[in-house]
């Protein structure tokens, strides 16, 4: 069965990772097949971390940075990103993601969080004008995206839970680049991307799991196990060792 690294730094007192479990589940069902997940806890992720999440057809960089980590979160993104392993980021993940992409990619090394280092030349992520807290919000996904195939068309309604997004200051160097926004809020300003030439690589400022929260399935989420699923090599040997879960 498919097997799914969470990455990030679990508490109960998180929406997010109580429903992340659930999204995932409900996702499996709505396929007809079983899936495994487990929390890889970010400061557990040592360099390098090819070895620890090569075991893994998909892997989700989840909410609630600052991680205990951040080094480890983002060689996580990079391993998915460099390896074809489906790769999905919600929020923090989102946030990750594009500090992952200008500093390994294009070449930016004093790309930052502005949450963690206020102080940054770089600050990728940046506070939000407004604060998206317990709120929700329209997006609009690009025509011919992966995700507007997979959100579809017109306006779609989703939450969040955030007060730190992407730096609109360094849009010029993401619109110059492979990596694409592909949903955006009213305003215009980017709430989700991918990696077109990756098998599947997307980013949501919003919380696509939250829908668990209502036992509702949500197809970004059914995608995801099913590139993950697709992945899967059953000839594949047992891994060596397994990062436990929390208890």
């Amino acid at each position: 069965m498919p097997r799914i690294a969470m990455v990030g730094d679990y508490s109960t007192d998180v929406p997010a990772h109580r429903a992340i479990p659930e999204a995932l589940a409900v996702a499996a069902d709505k396929l007809g097949y079983r899936i495994e997940h487990e929390w890889c806890e970010t400061i557990d992720l040592n360099r390098p971390v090819d070895r620890q999440l090569a075991s893994y057809d998909g892997i989700w960089c989840v909410p609630a940075s600052p991680y205990a980590n951040m080094d480890g979160a983002l060689d996580a993104i990079r391993f998915a990103r460099e390896t074809g392993c489906p790769f999905i980021g919600t929020c923090g993940g989102f946030q990750h993601a594009l500090i992952e992409y200008v500093r390994n990619v294009l070449g930016y090394h004093e790309a930052d969080n502005g949450e963690t280092n206020p102080d940054a030349n770089m600050a990728i992520v940046a506070p939000l004008e407004c604060v998206l807290v317990e709120a929700a919000g329209d997006i609009e996904f690009s025509t011919g995206s992966k995700m507007a195939s997979i959100m579809g068309s017109g306006l779609v309604r989703e939450t969040y839970r955030c007060s730190y997004g992407f730096n609109p200051r360094y849009r010029h160097l993401i619109d110059a680049s492979e990596l694409n926004f592909t949903g955006f809020d009213p305003d215009g300003a980017p709430r989700a991307f991918e990696l077109p030439e990756h098998p599947f690589y997307v980013g949501t400022l919003f919380q696509p799991e939250r829908s668990a929260l209502y036992d509702k399935e949500h197809p970004l989420i059914t995608a995801f196990v099913d590139a993950a699923r697709a992945r899967l090599n059953l000839d594949s040997p047992a891994p060596a060792s397994r990062l436990s879960a929390p208890r």
